[in-house]
Formats: structure tokens, C-alpha cells, sequence
């Protein structure tokens, strides 16, 4: 009786394993058209590894490198009119650390800023907020009064959708930090995409000074590359 019950155990195992192996494909193969492969770099990467996608988003920037250009006026200054030019967030390799530059003008030259700076987010760059520490160079003029120096403050950004469709940036920053012509400067930025490339930007500006006061309104057109 044992034999027989050994016996047929063994012949439904061998039975079931020849019906699987003619009849049922392995799980992990794909019957995709090699044409179709070669025309799609995604397909190339998954077949090779696939990604840690979850990982990738953490650390995908949700913001971008912005190109600025636009008009400014002057609020302190019976509403001069002027001109802004810039460049924000160009990152360094694949890690949190960008640089910025700017130069703004009234159209009389009465009011001039200008300069350049590093940020180093310390959050992961994919997150919906990231904080920054700037340090850098600027010159300001105001009036009849000026003054140049290192640039230090910090940077926060909230990214309400990712890619660079819509973010808030506010810096603070201090120009020539605990001298007598220290300036604090003050900015405060919104941006919104109407295209994957072209964004709409308004950038508010306060400058602090023990000698002068000033501030800046401009409305921005923004290229992401």
C-alpha cells in the first residue's frame, strides 16, 4: 500500500511539472516588440535595473533653474520705473548646492543692486519644502548712498508643485553683516508656469539700512531650460 501511494504521488508531480512547463510562461517575461525597445530609453533603463523610483522622486529637485528678466518699479523712489535681470537655483552636479545671480536698475540709475550667491538646501531636493543658507557678494545703491560686501542669510522655499509649476521663495539676507553700513535685504518671490518652460514671476523687495530705505516691485517673465 505504501509503494502504491508513493508511486502515484510521484506521477502527479511529474505529470504537473511537464503540463507547466509547456504550457505557462515565466512571470517576468515581457513579449514587447524590439523596435518598440530601441525607440524608448525608459524601457532600455528598466530592463537593465529597475529604478528606485521612490528614491529618485526624494531626490529629483521640485523646483528648477530659473532665467529671469522684467520690469521693476520703485515704490520709495515716486514710483521710478526699471529693469531686472537674473538668474536663479543653477545646480552643481546632482547635489543641493546652486547659484543665483542678479542685477536691478532704475532707469535713472539712482537705485542699483547686484551680485551673486551660493545656496546649499539641506533638505532632500524633491521635498515640498527646503530651507537654504546663502552666502555670496552684492553691491546696493540707493540714492546718493551706497555700499558693497558679503552677503549672508538664508533661503525658504515652498514648492507647491513639482517641476517648477508653482513655488513661493523668501530670502533674507544681510550686505556687509554687523559693519555700519550693514543693509538687510528682504525678498519675496511667487512664480506659477503657463508653459513646461516659460513661467509668470512677481519679485517684492525691501531694502533696511541705518542711512536709507528702499524697495522694489517687478513682474518677471521666467524661462526654466
Amino acid at each position: 500500500m505504501g509503494n502504491k501511494l508513493v508511486f502515484t504521488g510521484s506521477f502527479l508531480i511529474t505529470f504537473l511539472t511537464s503540463i507547466m512547463g509547456a504550457n505557462c510562461q515565466p512571470v517576468n517575461t515581457i513579449d514587447i516588440e524590439p523596435k518598440i525597445i530601441e525607440e524608448s530609453p525608459v524601457l532600455q533603463r528598466w530592463m537593465k535595473e529597475i529604478p528606485n523610483i521612490l528614491e529618485e522622486i526624494k531626490n529629483d529637485p521640485s523646483f528648477r533653474t530659473r532665467v529671469r528678466l522684467g520690469y521693476s518699479v520703485y515704490p520709495s523712489a515716486h514710483n521710478e520705473g526699471g529693469v531686472y535681470i537674473g538668474v536663479e537655483d543653477i545646480f552643481i552636479g546632482r547635489t543641493g548646492l546652486t547659484v543665483s545671480g542678479q542685477y536691478q536698475t532704475s532707469f535713472n540709475s539712482k537705485q542699483q543692486s547686484g551680485g551673486g550667491d551660493l545656496q546649499y538646501y539641506v533638505l532632500p531636493l524633491g521635498g515640498y519644502v527646503n530651507l537654504a543658507p546663502v552666502v555670496g557678494y552684492r553691491y546696493v545703491e540707493t540714492g546718493g548712498y551706497s555700499t558693497n560686501g558679503v552677503n549672508v542669510g538664508a533661503r525658504l522655499v515652498l514648492a507647491l508643485s513639482r517641476n517648477g509649476a508653482a513655488d513661493i521663495v523668501v530670502t533674507q539676507s544681510f550686505v556687509s553683516p554687523g559693519g555700519s553700513d550693514e543693509v538687510g535685504l528682504t525678498s519675496f518671490s511667487v512664480g506659477y508656469a503657463l508653459t513646461k518652460q516659460i513661467r509668470l514671476a512677481a519679485d517684492i523687495q525691501a531694502q533696511n539700512s541705518r542711512r536709507a530705505k528702499d524697495s522694489r516691485v517687478g513682474i518677471l517673465i521666467e524661462w526654466m531650460p
